[in-house]
This record gives structure tokens, sequence and C-alpha cells, in this order.
């Protein structure tokens, strides 16, 4: 038995969505992926605050012990995960500006 035509489609992997992008549902979302040892009465005060995932990124020491995070240790360790965040949503835009430049010098070299 002979198949006919089949055709093979090369499925590209979705990205995750842009941090910015994110809802507060999102925020909670990684951060009980990432900071959920440090308990979850945190993660109520990101939803309390409406931190986004554009706000998340913004946050610093001082703002997250105005929202309530006083137990230093806890604050610390939640602050490095958010850079470590930060981090790769950085990386992630270089990665996006060097690959639109790479496509618009291809762009120029063509004509």
């Amino acid at each position: 038995m002979v198949e006919e035509g089949t055709t093979y489609k090369k499925t590209k992997t979705a990205r995750p969505k842009a941090v910015y992008l994110w809802t507060t549902a999102d925020v909670v979302k990684w951060y009980r992926r990432h900071c959920s040892e440090y308990g979850n009465e945190y993660a109520e005060l990101f939803v309390k605050h409406d931190i986004t995932g554009r706000s998340l990124l913004r946050l610093n020491d001082n703002s997250l012990k105005r929202m309530g995070l006083t137990n230093d240790v806890d604050r610390e360790a939640i602050l490095k995960e958010i850079l470590k965040q930060r981090l790769k949503t950085d990386i992630m835009e270089i990665r996006d500006l060097e690959h639109m430049n790479s496509v618009y010098e291809n762009c120029l070299n063509d004509t």
C-alpha cells in the first residue's frame, strides 16, 4: 500500500508570552513555579497589589517592602528570582534585536 503525498510540516516551538504582557494571574503562576517555598501569602500580595509582568520587572527591594514582604531573607530570595526573570527578558529582547538587524542587513544586501 502506497501512501499518497504525505507532507511533513516543520513545527516551530512557540515562544513563551513576553513578560511585559503577563497578567496578574501569569505573575502568580510564575511565583508559584519559582518562589513557592517562601509561602503562598506572598503570592496573595502580588494579587492584592495587581502586579502584572510589566510591574514585576520594575520591582525592587523597597517596593517589595511596601507590598508587605517584611522578612528580609524571603524578600531577598524573591528579588533574586525577579532579577533572574528580568535578565532572561533582557536576553530575549537582545536576541530579537539581533535577529531584526540581521534580517534588515540581508534586505539591504539583496538590493
